[in-house]
């Protein structure tokens, strides 16, 4: 090829490329799946084959037919072209391929969120739940020990709170004490749950979660565990060590009118001598706090109906700045034990305010029409004659088909 005077040289792409990479003759330039190279079928792996800088595949008789200088057979070996990045294969050294530490990957954020000591004891005889806290720690102690730090100072100020669910509400909360500028609390504390009946050990789930306790802003949600009541056994003490989780969504779907509101102990009696039913309160627990104090000052009322003559209405004394009163009063309802039948006792539970109406806590209904423990209550009255039964019911925010006013 001539140049003309005063005309500038000029190259194609290929002459520009073998130029800046390819010292010496012009060679063709690959393909990029020529640097990713596919064994043929029937090859296996371990056939002797050099993968070349330019990432060729040739066998090793053909690199002797071409005559390429075995001193330069470290420039087509890619450990030694790029500085050893390629990774031998197990054909090479010899050695089985290592297999990844998989302790040594995080498989949820939940593993850093904590763990959480704490055991379950359900008293069958006195329907109550103990939930005795222990402590909180991480279970990877080379990452980080102790809970995962909230406040700027890499500490926190940790508690426990529990719920029932479903029916959730500040009525059945309980807490711990907080522990300040820790993040390997030990509470060595038991709460208790009283009322809990078979039905709820059935049905209910206890949720339990950990915080950190903030003077000037909300308090901050550090991890939460969840166990089915159902997991228990009567008068056994079951032990826990769980992680903790991200806060799960509570469902959304259930029933508003089955906000819990507390406990209620009920004895019922049918007197034969008297003629009568003898309905006795004995106490409330974990009543929901209706006023700015964080109490209450709980009465209860009873009706028996339907009531005609509107005369069944009784009223306990209002005990003041409690959410676990003790009544221990009894009323007595002068009816035929046939009619009992046709009866439906309503117990109700209000906060005494002055100056103002009363606020409606919660109630529960017994008798036919009711179901679950309310109904096996009414049926044992009616079968037992002259036996006192007494038993934990729920109060709820609602009753069906009534509007209270006091």
């Amino acid at each position: 090829m001539t140049q003309r005077k005063g005309e500038k040289t000029t190259i194609s792409i290929q002459e520009h490329m073998a130029i800046d990479v390819c010292p010496g003759p012009i060679q063709p330039i690959k393909q990029i799946s020529d640097y990713f190279p596919r064994y043929p079928r029937g090859l296996p792996p371990t056939a002797p084959a050099v993968l070349s800088r330019a990432g060729s595949l040739r066998s090793s008789a053909a690199r002797h037919n071409s005559g390429d200088d075995p001193a330069h057979a470290d420039d087509d070996n890619p450990d030694r072209a790029f500085g050893g990045a390629a990774a031998p294969s197990p054909a090479t050294t010899g050695k089985k391929e290592e297999e990844p530490d998989v302790e040594g990957y995080d498989s949820d954020d939940s593993t850093t969120l904590g763990t959480l000591d704490f055991s379950l004891l359900y008293d069958q005889e006195n329907n109550a739940l103990h939930c005795t806290i222990n402590k909180a720690k991480l279970p990877i102690p080379k990452y980080k020990k102790g809970l995962k730090p909230m406040d700027h100072n890499g500490l926190s100020d940790p508690y426990v709170k529990l719920h029932l669910l479903p029916g959730a509400s500040k009525a059945n909360k309980l807490r711990t004490k907080t522990l300040r500028n820790t993040l390997n609390p030990v509470w060595s504390e038991t709460l208790t749950y009283y009322g809990i009946t078979d039905e709820d050990m059935v049905r209910k789930t206890l949720r339990i979660s950990v915080c950190d306790e903030d003077k000037f802003r909300h308090n901050e949600f550090i991890g939460e565990t969840r166990i089915p009541l159902k997991k228990l056994k009567p008068n056994q003490t079951k032990n826990f060590y769980n992680c903790l989780e991200k806060q799960l969504p509570i469902d959304k779907t259930d029933d508003k009118s089955l906000e819990e509101r507390g406990r209620i102990m009920i004895s019922l009696k049918y007197s034969s001598q008297k003629s009568g039913l003898v309905v006795g309160i004995v106490r409330c627990a974990h009543l929901a706090a209706m006023d700015a104090n964080g109490f209450s000052d709980p009465y209860v009322k009873t009706y028996l109906k339907p009531d005609e003559n509107k005369k069944s209405k009784h009223k306990t004394a209002v005990k003041k700045k409690t959410l676990n009163p003790e009544f221990n009063e009894e009323f007595f309802y002068e009816i035929k034990y046939a009619d009992l039948s046709k009866k439906t006792l309503e117990v109700t539970v209000w906060d005494y305010d002055i100056g103002k109406s009363n606020d409606f806590i919660g109630g529960v209904s017994l008798g036919i029409s009711a179901n679950g423990e309310r109904l096996k209550h009414w049926f044992d009255c009616l079968k037992n004659k002259d036996k006192k039964i007494e038993r934990w019911h729920t109060l709820t925010n609602e009753l069906p088909g009534t509007t209270f006013n006091d």
